[in-house]
């Protein structure tokens, strides 16, 4: 049986969209640790899965504290929690400025702070709970990542901030690249099988 070309380019969009839906996209990249008086600040917490630990419940409790330093108890503050698709905003001094900023997936789980203040500068923690749900068992595995943020008058050149964003298109362009490869090395594997059965037919 010979394969018409419509059915090869519709089998090619099939292994695309297999390869696309196999290698879901997440770059861990930094936040960005300056913010402008006044305006909103996004505080970034990237926490990647691989394919087989989507199935996951996640739990976020985002901290702040003035300062952290080595051997001394950290005066943590809870001020946001996300679990089960619920948001809770704690009572403190960023009640009514902390909103999700997260994605759907649950690998980025950060949130937004509006209208900035002086007193919003210090240490951000980002917990990220979860608990894998397997045939057999339900590992779990906790995530810290922090934030020293810093309040200023007016926005600065932050190189560091630049560089993640350089980075993370980057990474971008090349699963991009890596995509069209492997839809060539598609179509070419198709083609060949095809002339292959038309060679026997005759």
């Amino acid at each position: 049986m010979v394969t018409q070309p419509g059915v090869q380019l519709h089998m090619l969009v099939l292994l695309f969209s297999v390869v696309d839906m196999s290698q879901p996209v997440c770059v861990d990249v930094p936040s960005a640790t300056e913010a402008v008086l006044g305006e909103p600040m996004k505080l970034t917490c990237i926490a990647c899965m691989k394919r087989e630990e989507i199935k996951a419940r996640t739990r976020v409790d985002w901290y702040y504290m003035p300062t952290k330093e080595k051997n001394v108890p950290p005066n943590k503050t809870h001020i946001y929690r996300f679990e089960d698709y619920n948001l809770i905003e704690m009572d403190g001094p960023f009640k009514g400025r902390l909103f999700w900023n997260g994605t759907q997936d649950l690998q980025d789980l950060s949130i937004r702070i509006n209208k900035v203040k002086y007193d919003d500068s210090g240490v951000y923690e980002c917990h990220v709970f979860r608990r894998f749900e397997f045939n057999l068992f339900a590992p779990t595995v906790l995530i810290t990542k922090d934030i020293k943020l810093r309040v200023k008058e007016k926005a600065s050149q932050d190189t560091a901030a630049l560089y993640s964003e350089i980075t993370m298109y980057v990474l971008l362009v090349f699963l991009t690249s890596w995509l069209l490869v492997e839809m060539v090395y598609c179509y070419r594997k198709i083609s060949r099988s095809d002339e292959q059965t038309q060679d026997a037919a005759y």
